[in-house]
């Protein structure tokens, strides 16, 4: 009986090329670890305890057809950014390529659509705030909900740098708690993604006090960092090239209608 252990069949001749000619053995033994947190619908828990979602998934397949399999790792973004940094997480999913994290991490390039931020307010606050950008908040008592350590663009940044404003504005390790700040009315509106506000507020019964509102905040393309401490460049090239390949071929299409159809 053979006994040989067969690479995984590659898909993609450029792929093979990557993977032959610049990472031998990888197609026998390959892990990386790739974070996740309760982030709907880009990552979080199935129906049966499984861990899934759109960024979970579009990760798997492509490391599948790189040779590798996914070891999940639950963390906050904060911590997330931080462990990257420290070479104690490979792969973090959904990251905007800033200059500070380019000293530690290499980036896939914008593979994927613009994500878009939105404001989202309870509805007393829209009908009191009926405005059109985000600055248009500066000079007034909005209390504003975001998530610590995430970019939210340009006019985001702004409001920051605004002493009065800054004070308003309340942080959370995660989204759940800022929903239900909305809900109480201990703040006003948080920013999140479009389409992981829908996603939770249909799945908290919020969506008839919480809207989405016509205030978009930003709609900077998304990349997947890689930790310069644990990954090779070469890597990531063949997992950008993957990954456009999944793009082509309307695999990922498929992976975010499975959970936007919902």
């Amino acid at each position: 009986m053979n006994n040989a252990v067969n690479p995984p069949l590659c898909l993609y001749s450029i792929v093979c090329v990557l993977l032959v000619a610049l990472l031998p053995g990888l197609a026998l033994a390959c892990e990386k670890s790739l974070r996740w947190d309760d982030d709907p619908p880009f990552s979080m828990h199935g129906a049966h305890g499984e861990i899934v979602g759109i960024n979970v998934d579009v990760n798997r397949m492509v490391l599948a057809r790189l040779g590798c399999q996914a070891r999940m790792l639950k963390m906050p973004w904060a911590r997330a950014l931080k462990e990257l940094e420290l070479g104690r997480l490979d792969i973090l999913p959904g990251a905007f390529k800033k200059p500070e994290r380019e000293l530690y991490a290499y980036f896939s390039g914008p593979q994927l659509a613009p994500s878009r931020n939105i404001l989202f307010m309870h509805r007393d606050a829209l009908a009191r705030w009926p405005i059109g950008n985000l600055l248009e908040l500066q000079g007034s008592a909005f209390r504003l909900g975001a998530q610590t350590n995430v970019s939210y663009g340009p006019d985001y940044l702004k409001l920051l740098e605004d002493p009065s404003f800054a004070s308003q504005i309340s942080f959370a390790t995660s989204r759940s708690g800022l929903w239900r700040m909305v809900d109480k009315g201990r703040i006003d509106g948080i920013i999140a993604d479009e389409h992981s506000g829908i996603y939770e507020l249909r799945a908290l019964g919020l969506s008839d006090r919480i809207k989405p509102t016509s205030v978009v905040v930003s709609t900077e393309a998304a990349e997947t960092a890689f930790s310069k401490k644990s990954v090779d460049p070469r890597f990531v090239a063949a997992y950008a090239e993957a990954l456009r390949a999944l793009v082509k071929d309307g695999s990922y299409q498929q992976i975010v209608q499975r959970y936007l159809a919902q």
